[in-house]
Protein backbone atom coordinates (compact mmCIF):
# COMPACT_ATOMS: atom_id res chain seq x y z
CA UNK A 1 0.00 0.00 0.00
CA UNK A 2 1.76 3.45 -1.40
CA UNK A 3 0.43 7.02 -0.55
CA UNK A 4 -2.88 7.30 -1.67
CA UNK A 5 -2.61 11.03 -1.79
CA UNK A 6 -0.07 13.86 -0.41
CA UNK A 7 -2.53 14.95 2.33
CA UNK A 8 -3.07 11.88 3.51
CA UNK A 9 0.29 9.09 3.40
CA UNK A 10 -0.27 5.28 4.58
CA UNK A 11 1.47 2.66 4.38
CA UNK A 12 1.35 -1.48 6.08
CA UNK A 13 4.41 -3.08 7.50
CA UNK A 14 5.34 -6.59 6.86
CA UNK A 15 3.46 -7.04 10.47
CA UNK A 16 0.52 -5.79 9.03
CA UNK A 17 0.50 -2.54 10.82
CA UNK A 18 -1.06 -0.02 8.72
CA UNK A 19 0.01 3.66 9.63
CA UNK A 20 -2.45 7.00 8.10
CA UNK A 21 -0.56 10.29 8.50
CA UNK A 22 -2.45 13.60 8.18
CA UNK A 23 0.09 15.39 6.11
CA UNK A 24 -1.11 19.13 6.02
CA UNK A 25 1.63 20.40 8.29
CA UNK A 26 1.27 23.96 6.97
CA UNK A 27 -2.71 23.63 7.47
CA UNK A 28 -1.60 21.93 11.02
CA UNK A 29 -3.68 18.88 9.44
CA UNK A 30 -7.15 21.29 9.44
CA UNK A 31 -10.24 19.01 7.79
CA UNK A 32 -11.39 19.84 4.20
CA UNK A 33 -13.46 18.22 1.95
CA UNK A 34 -10.60 16.57 0.09
CA UNK A 35 -9.10 15.42 3.99
CA UNK A 36 -12.35 13.86 4.46
CA UNK A 37 -13.06 12.19 1.55
CA UNK A 38 -9.47 10.60 1.36
CA UNK A 39 -9.61 9.53 4.96
CA UNK A 40 -13.10 8.01 4.25
CA UNK A 41 -11.27 6.19 1.53
CA UNK A 42 -8.17 5.26 3.21
CA UNK A 43 -10.09 3.26 6.09
CA UNK A 44 -11.97 1.64 4.02
CA UNK A 45 -9.53 0.36 1.95
CA UNK A 46 -7.34 -0.62 4.91
CA UNK A 47 -10.15 -2.52 6.42
CA UNK A 48 -10.34 -4.16 2.89
CA UNK A 49 -6.41 -5.20 3.44
CA UNK A 50 -6.12 -8.90 4.52
CA UNK A 51 -2.64 -7.91 5.55
CA UNK A 52 -3.89 -5.96 7.79
CA UNK A 53 -4.10 -6.24 11.73
CA UNK A 54 -3.84 -3.15 13.02
CA UNK A 55 -4.01 0.83 12.74
CA UNK A 56 -1.75 3.79 13.61
CA UNK A 57 -3.23 7.49 12.85
CA UNK A 58 -0.96 10.22 13.54
CA UNK A 59 0.17 13.93 11.89
CA UNK A 60 3.00 15.29 9.89
CA UNK A 61 4.42 17.95 11.78
CA UNK A 62 3.49 19.56 15.07
CA UNK A 63 0.21 19.22 15.28
CA UNK A 64 -2.29 16.44 15.41
CA UNK A 65 -4.74 18.31 13.46
CA UNK A 66 -6.36 21.80 14.10
CA UNK A 67 -10.07 20.60 13.41
CA UNK A 68 -11.51 22.12 10.18
CA UNK A 69 -9.95 23.98 7.96
CA UNK A 70 -10.68 28.21 7.70
CA UNK A 71 -11.35 27.98 3.66
CA UNK A 72 -13.59 25.21 4.13
CA UNK A 73 -15.16 26.37 6.98
CA UNK A 74 -15.82 29.87 4.45
CA UNK A 75 -18.05 28.44 2.57
CA UNK A 76 -20.47 27.29 5.60
CA UNK A 77 -21.55 30.64 5.63
CA UNK A 78 -22.61 30.92 2.17
CA UNK A 79 -24.60 27.16 2.25
CA UNK A 80 -28.40 26.55 1.83
CA UNK A 81 -29.56 24.56 5.18
CA UNK A 82 -29.28 21.19 3.14
CA UNK A 83 -25.93 22.35 1.44
CA UNK A 84 -24.97 22.00 5.38
CA UNK A 85 -26.20 18.93 6.29
CA UNK A 86 -24.87 17.45 3.19
CA UNK A 87 -21.23 18.56 3.91
CA UNK A 88 -21.66 17.79 7.66
CA UNK A 89 -22.91 14.24 6.80
CA UNK A 90 -19.58 13.65 5.07
CA UNK A 91 -17.21 14.26 8.02
CA UNK A 92 -19.81 12.25 9.97
CA UNK A 93 -19.58 9.11 7.81
CA UNK A 94 -15.63 8.99 7.87
CA UNK A 95 -15.98 9.39 11.35
CA UNK A 96 -17.80 6.34 11.90
CA UNK A 97 -16.20 4.75 9.47
CA UNK A 98 -13.01 5.14 11.50
CA UNK A 99 -15.11 4.66 14.78
CA UNK A 100 -16.45 1.12 13.63
CA UNK A 101 -13.18 -0.21 11.94
CA UNK A 102 -13.14 -4.00 12.76
CA UNK A 103 -9.17 -3.93 13.00
CA UNK A 104 -7.65 -2.10 16.44
CA UNK A 105 -7.05 1.77 16.01
CA UNK A 106 -4.04 3.86 17.99
CA UNK A 107 -4.55 7.11 17.69
CA UNK A 108 -0.74 8.55 18.27
CA UNK A 109 -1.89 12.33 19.41
CA UNK A 110 1.50 14.33 18.07
CA UNK A 111 0.47 17.70 18.83
CA UNK A 112 -2.21 19.96 19.16
CA UNK A 113 -5.90 18.39 18.27
CA UNK A 114 -8.82 20.90 18.00
CA UNK A 115 -11.99 20.54 17.20
CA UNK A 116 -12.51 17.68 14.67
CA UNK A 117 -9.36 16.68 15.67
CA UNK A 118 -10.44 15.48 18.87
CA UNK A 119 -13.48 13.77 16.91
CA UNK A 120 -10.91 11.36 15.26
CA UNK A 121 -8.80 10.98 18.83
CA UNK A 122 -12.07 10.06 20.40
CA UNK A 123 -12.87 7.57 17.35
CA UNK A 124 -9.93 4.93 18.10
CA UNK A 125 -9.36 2.57 20.48
CA UNK A 126 -6.36 3.31 22.10
CA UNK A 127 -5.09 7.27 22.15
CA UNK A 128 -1.42 8.00 23.33
CA UNK A 129 -0.78 11.74 23.57
CA UNK A 130 2.56 13.66 23.11
CA UNK A 131 3.36 16.14 26.40
CA UNK A 132 2.83 19.17 24.00
CA UNK A 133 -0.50 18.20 22.70
CA UNK A 134 -2.86 20.43 23.44
CA UNK A 135 -6.92 19.99 23.41
CA UNK A 136 -9.93 22.22 22.75
CA UNK A 137 -14.00 22.01 21.57
CA UNK A 138 -13.79 25.49 20.43
CA UNK A 139 -16.97 24.98 18.15
CA UNK A 140 -19.02 27.58 20.27
CA UNK A 141 -16.31 30.61 20.41
CA UNK A 142 -17.44 30.25 16.35
CA UNK A 143 -20.79 30.57 17.30
CA UNK A 144 -20.95 26.45 16.19
CA UNK A 145 -21.32 23.44 18.48
CA UNK A 146 -19.16 19.83 18.12
CA UNK A 147 -22.38 18.39 16.83
CA UNK A 148 -20.69 15.74 14.29
CA UNK A 149 -18.09 14.58 16.97
CA UNK A 150 -20.19 14.80 20.07
CA UNK A 151 -21.56 11.30 19.61
CA UNK A 152 -18.11 10.04 20.04
CA UNK A 153 -16.25 12.51 21.74
CA UNK A 154 -19.20 12.19 24.54
CA UNK A 155 -18.44 8.54 24.54
CA UNK A 156 -14.95 8.55 25.69
CA UNK A 157 -14.59 11.96 27.94
CA UNK A 158 -18.33 10.92 29.49
CA UNK A 159 -21.66 13.41 29.65
CA UNK A 160 -19.86 15.28 32.80
CA UNK A 161 -16.70 16.25 31.69
CA UNK A 162 -18.34 17.16 28.23
CA UNK A 163 -20.85 19.39 29.61
CA UNK A 164 -17.39 21.52 31.12
CA UNK A 165 -15.66 21.28 27.53
CA UNK A 166 -18.33 21.82 25.39
CA UNK A 167 -19.76 24.87 26.74
CA UNK A 168 -16.27 26.97 27.73
CA UNK A 169 -14.27 26.05 24.91
CA UNK A 170 -11.09 25.72 26.47
CA UNK A 171 -7.89 24.63 26.12
CA UNK A 172 -6.73 21.59 28.31
CA UNK A 173 -3.35 19.50 27.95
CA UNK A 174 -2.74 15.88 27.66
CA UNK A 175 -2.48 15.37 31.29
CA UNK A 176 -6.29 16.66 31.36
CA UNK A 177 -6.93 15.01 28.34
CA UNK A 178 -5.96 11.35 30.27
CA UNK A 179 -7.84 12.14 33.54
CA UNK A 180 -10.90 12.56 31.52
CA UNK A 181 -10.46 9.03 29.77
CA UNK A 182 -9.96 10.86 26.52
CA UNK A 183 -6.11 9.35 25.38
CA UNK A 184 -5.03 6.13 27.82
CA UNK A 185 -1.14 7.46 28.27
CA UNK A 186 1.04 10.29 28.00
CA UNK A 187 4.68 10.60 26.84
CA UNK A 188 7.36 12.94 27.15
CA UNK A 189 8.56 12.66 23.28
CA UNK A 190 8.79 11.28 19.83
CA UNK A 191 10.80 8.81 20.72
CA UNK A 192 8.81 7.40 23.80
CA UNK A 193 5.70 7.83 21.55
CA UNK A 194 7.25 5.16 19.19
CA UNK A 195 7.82 3.14 21.98
CA UNK A 196 4.27 2.84 23.68
CA UNK A 197 3.17 2.58 19.95
CA UNK A 198 5.18 -0.55 19.91
CA UNK A 199 3.75 -2.39 23.14
CA UNK A 200 0.80 -1.65 22.27
CA UNK A 201 1.25 -3.28 18.62
CA UNK A 202 3.13 -5.80 19.79
CA UNK A 203 0.33 -7.02 22.54
CA UNK A 204 -2.55 -6.74 20.08
CA UNK A 205 -0.19 -8.55 17.58
CA UNK A 206 -0.26 -11.41 20.41
CA UNK A 207 -3.95 -11.83 20.46
CA UNK A 208 -6.21 -13.81 17.49
CA UNK A 209 -7.46 -11.42 15.04
CA UNK A 210 -10.62 -12.59 14.42
CA UNK A 211 -11.03 -12.35 18.56
CA UNK A 212 -9.59 -8.69 18.81
CA UNK A 213 -12.39 -7.93 15.76
CA UNK A 214 -15.10 -9.78 17.68
CA UNK A 215 -13.89 -8.30 21.39
CA UNK A 216 -14.22 -4.81 19.75
CA UNK A 217 -17.62 -5.15 18.64
CA UNK A 218 -18.44 -6.84 21.80
CA UNK A 219 -17.68 -3.62 23.52
CA UNK A 220 -19.87 -2.14 21.33
CA UNK A 221 -22.90 -4.27 21.35
CA UNK A 222 -23.18 -4.52 25.27
CA UNK A 223 -22.46 -1.01 26.28
CA UNK A 224 -25.61 1.14 27.91
CA UNK A 225 -27.63 -2.21 27.45
CA UNK A 226 -29.53 -3.05 30.44
CA UNK A 227 -27.55 -6.24 32.09
CA UNK A 228 -31.00 -8.75 31.56
CA UNK A 229 -32.19 -12.10 29.88
CA UNK A 230 -31.54 -11.34 26.47
CA UNK A 231 -27.90 -9.78 27.01
CA UNK A 232 -27.36 -12.57 28.44
CA UNK A 233 -28.28 -15.03 25.99
CA UNK A 234 -26.59 -12.91 23.39
CA UNK A 235 -23.59 -12.72 25.50
CA UNK A 236 -23.79 -16.85 25.37
CA UNK A 237 -24.23 -16.95 22.20
CA UNK A 238 -20.88 -14.54 20.98
CA UNK A 239 -18.53 -16.61 23.26
CA UNK A 240 -20.01 -19.82 21.61
CA UNK A 241 -19.55 -18.84 18.25
CA UNK A 242 -15.65 -17.63 19.17
CA UNK A 243 -14.97 -21.05 21.21
CA UNK A 244 -16.72 -22.71 18.12
CA UNK A 245 -14.11 -20.99 15.75
CA UNK A 246 -11.44 -22.53 13.94
CA UNK A 247 -9.59 -19.39 15.52
CA UNK A 248 -11.05 -20.04 19.11
CA UNK A 249 -9.96 -23.87 18.89
CA UNK A 250 -6.65 -23.31 17.85
CA UNK A 251 -6.14 -20.66 20.54
CA UNK A 252 -7.10 -22.82 23.10
CA UNK A 253 -5.46 -26.21 21.91
CA UNK A 254 -2.02 -23.68 21.70
CA UNK A 255 -2.90 -22.80 25.57
CA UNK A 256 -3.32 -26.78 26.51
CA UNK A 257 -0.28 -27.84 24.40
CA UNK A 258 1.83 -24.68 25.59
CA UNK A 259 3.10 -23.61 22.17
CA UNK A 260 2.84 -20.38 20.51
CA UNK A 261 -1.29 -20.14 18.13
CA UNK A 262 -0.04 -20.52 14.73
CA UNK A 263 -1.49 -15.77 14.20
CA UNK A 264 1.54 -15.45 16.83
CA UNK A 265 4.41 -17.02 14.67
CA UNK A 266 3.75 -16.03 11.05
CA UNK A 267 6.02 -17.11 7.78
CA UNK A 268 9.20 -14.99 8.41
CA UNK A 269 8.91 -14.80 12.42
CA UNK A 270 7.76 -11.57 13.04
CA UNK A 271 5.11 -12.28 15.45
CA UNK A 272 7.16 -14.33 17.69
CA UNK A 273 7.44 -13.60 21.32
Amino acid sequence: MGEMTDIILTSIDERGVATVTLNRPDKHNAFNEAVIAHLTETFAMIEADPRARVMVLTGKGQSFSAGGDLNWMRKFVDYTVDENIADARKLAGMLDVLYRLKLPTIACVNGPAYGGGVGLVACCDIAIADESALFALTEVKLGLTPATISPYVVRAMGERQARRYFLTAERFDAYAAQAIGLVHEVVPDAEEMATMRDMFIDAILKNGPGAVAAAKDLVFAVSGEAIDESLQQETARRIAERRTSAEGQEGLAAFFEKRKPDWVAPKGGNGDV
